[in-house]
């Protein structure tokens, strides 16, 4: 589990940081390309965040019924 903690800490940290940076960008500036490039950057680390809590609880689930019926 440690493996997959750093995994998904490096997907949505690495997808949020270069977000915030656009959006920075995009209130600096006003250009429209900063702003989806933020956009798209911030809707993956969305993707990321929410998959990995997915699959944390859902692996959780699987461990438990996996004790509960071969343990």
């Amino acid at each position: 589990m440690v493996v997959f903690y750093w995994v998904m800490g490096v997907l949505v940290v690495g997808t949020l940081l270069p977000s915030l940076f656009y959006l920075v960008l995009y209130a600096a500036t006003g250009e429209e390309v900063a702003a989806r490039r933020a956009r798209t950057l911030f809707n993956f680390t969305r993707v990321f965040a929410l998959g990995g809590f997915n699959i944390l609880i859902w692996g959780h689930v699987i461990v438990g019924l996996w004790r509960l019926w071969f343990d």
